[in-house]
């Protein structure tokens, strides 16, 4: 306001003065055709020289530097009473929602640790179950071949001794008619030989020559 005022009242100075010259070039006017357009030229190069812009005037100084004070003052309250309190508050809520985000993904990051380790623990256990169940399976395998190999022997064992029990039942068997036969054929031989011999006498020589 105090520059407005200054300003006003060295724009009002130099504004009388062109009356005042106005009214003297009237005048003169009627005096000399051409003392209007000198007086013009005159009073608006008077005023261009002696015209100050106010901001660069000294005078004003004062005032210049007191509203500076004002305004920065202001703008000082009005920054740390609205502006930073709102930027604050904006700052710590972000600060807030990204602590917040943190901490969740470091929950979730957790929570996959876990899922991880558990799943490990579920496959190993399940491979350690795996391989018992194998061994036990190889286990009852490996007995129940080794009772139907047994078993098999055994059968086998059996069959094999009645069959040398049936071989050597028949063996001798035929042994006992291939005496009978010996002694028949040698006696008919002897009786076409010879004549009437008594199956006894046979029997003995038969039985003395297959003993030699």
């Amino acid at each position: 306001m105090m520059v407005t005022q200054a300003y006003a009242q060295e724009a009002a100075a130099p504004a009388e003065e062109h009356v005042e010259g106005a009214e003297g070039a009237v005048d003169a006017t009627h005096a000399d055709p051409t003392a209007d357009t000198h007086a013009t030229t005159e009073a608006h190069g008077g005023e261009h020289d002696s015209g100050v812009f106010p901001p660069f005037d000294p005078a004003t100084f004062p005032s210049q530097l007191l509203w500076l004070t004002i305004t920065f003052a202001a703008l000082y309250l009005l920054m740390s009473r609205v502006a930073l309190p709102r930027i604050g508050g904006i700052l710590a809520n972000r600060k807030g929602i990204i602590d917040a985000d943190l901490a969740a993904a470091d929950a979730s990051r957790q929570k996959t640790d876990a899922a991880i380790a558990a799943y490990e623990a579920a496959l190993a256990a399940a491979k350690s179950k795996a391989q018992g169940i194998a061994n036990e399976s190889r286990e009852a395998i490996q007995a129940d071949l080794a009772a139907k190999r047994s078993t098999v022997e055994a059968d086998l064992t059996a069959k094999v001794s009645a069959a040398e029990a049936r071989i050597n039942a028949t063996k001798t068997e035929a042994l006992t008619h291939v005496d009978e036969i010996a002694t028949a054929t040698a006696q008919t031989v002897v009786t076409q030989l010879v004549g009437d011999v008594s199956a006894d006498s046979v029997r003995v020589a038969v039985a003395k020559a297959s003993k030699e």
